[in-house]
């Protein structure tokens, strides 16, 4: 009995949205088969496949098809975008960063787009991805679908996303009036010593390099703090190399660090400078040191500090995770961190086509934890509250008038 191109229509709709591509390959091939003379031609058109797919599925059908769970060939597949141009995540991170909800402009990061949406945007630039993959990228570089349901952020504030329009607001001033802008976070504490690291690196064949197989801390060497300064306007950062302890005194003397080194070769007519922080750690707004060591470098330098932090909950979107801290990470995976020189200068060693250039050195000062900053030398500090959310955004002056 003939079977009409409009039955065979039917056949393959109904029934290949339940088959994997190698099932549906060869449904189609055997349908030809039996179909046999024009056969492929009528069903690669019901079935909307191409030719060459349809007799592919015959000629497996031909030589005896045995059932397996493999989809495709050995080897078969495509490299890894990211493999093939690394670039592809920077310009996803441009996409996401100055979308949506604030600023058009803006140099932070928050988006509404769907993967859909940044696929196509991608496209236009030259990159060939698919939204799926877009997802399986963001989810790399730290991104998730949030939802209404507040279990894992804690409590949402009422004036989340107005906080994120008025970073965003600031920081494009600043930058417009070319003063520095930057953004600071501690990285996660490294083990230093012979630990295993995630991800792998090339090696001869049959000789991995051989770690311990536990990860208990090493107390001649103890843990690496990296506390990073990321400079929005220039793509450059700076990262010391803590090992006392991650505090808010750690932490200002390695913006003065970077300002000493980098900041102000790059900025000499600066006045002002803008940090953007997460809003807690040791740059949290709660931190009565943090203020107090804020005011001392305000002194020092001249400048008049601008601190804007992001609202509980949201340190994903601090700029230096996603700038530089992730190309870090990437930089040294497989690779043990066996001393703090490692550490010093495979961070240092970190760069992307985009230009990102990361100078690196190992802090050795001590800043002891539990200091106590009394409330006449808080009230001291030269600090004036901004009127939206003054516990968020604040500024330090040199010098108290």
């Amino acid at each position: 009995m003939e079977v009409s191109e409009e039955a065979l229509a039917q056949m393959f709709a109904t029934l290949t949205p339940h088959f994997d591509e190698r099932q549906s390959r060869l449904l189609a091939g055997a349908q030809a088969r039996a179909l046999g003379r024009g056969g492929v031609v009528a069903v690669a058109r019901a079935a909307g496949m191409s030719r060459s797919t349809v007799q592919t599925g015959a000629r497996e059908v031909d030589e005896g098809a045995k059932p397996t769970d493999r989809v495709r060939r050995p080897g078969a597949g495509r490299p890894r975008l990211i493999d093939k141009d690394p670039d592809l995540m920077l310009e996803l991170d441009d996409l996401v960063s100055p979308e949506a909800r604030g600023d058009p402009v803006s140099p932070l990061q928050w988006t509404a787009k769907s993967t859909y949406q940044l696929a196509d945007a991608l496209k236009e630039k030259g990159f060939t991805i698919s939204p799926t993959v877009v997802g399986e990228l963001l989810a790399a570089m730290g991104y998730s679908l949030q939802g209404t349901s507040k279990q894992k952020e804690g409590r949402q504030h009422v004036d989340r996303d107005a906080q994120f329009g008025y970073i965003n607001s600031t920081a494009g001033s600043f930058l417009a009036a070319c003063e520095p802008v930057i953004s600071v976070d501690t990285k996660k504490k490294l083990l230093v010593g012979e630990y295993s690291n995630a991800g792998k690196e090339y090696q001869p064949k049959g000789e991995p390099v051989r770690t311990r197989v536990h990860d208990f801390i090493d107390p001649d060497m103890g843990k690496a703090i990296p506390y990073g300064v990321y400079d929005m306007g220039a793509n450059e950062g700076w990262v010391s190399v803590g090992e006392a302890a991650d505090t808010a005194a750690f932490a200002v003397s390695t913006i003065k660090r970077w300002w000493e080194q980098m900041g102000r070769p790059r900025y000499p007519e600066a006045t002002k400078l803008l940090i953007c922080a997460d809003s807690g750690g040791s740059n949290g707004y709660r931190l009565r040191t943090w203020k107090v060591e804020l005011a001392k470098l305000a002194k020092e330098t001249g400048l008049e500090i601008t601190v804007c932090h992001f609202p509980p909950g949201t340190s994903k979107w601090n700029k230096i995770e996603h700038r530089m801290f992730s190309f870090i990470s990437m930089n040294w995976r497989g690779r043990p961190l066996v001393t703090y020189r490692t550490v010093v200068q495979l961070i240092a060693g970190t760069t992307t086509k985009k230009g990102l250039k990361i100078q690196a050195d190992r802090d050795e000062g001590y800043y002891p934890v539990g200091v106590k900053i009394s409330n006449k030398e808080l009230a001291a500090v030269p600090l004036t509250r901004h009127e939206f959310h003054g516990e968020w955004n604040y500024t330090i002056r040199p010098s108290a008038e």
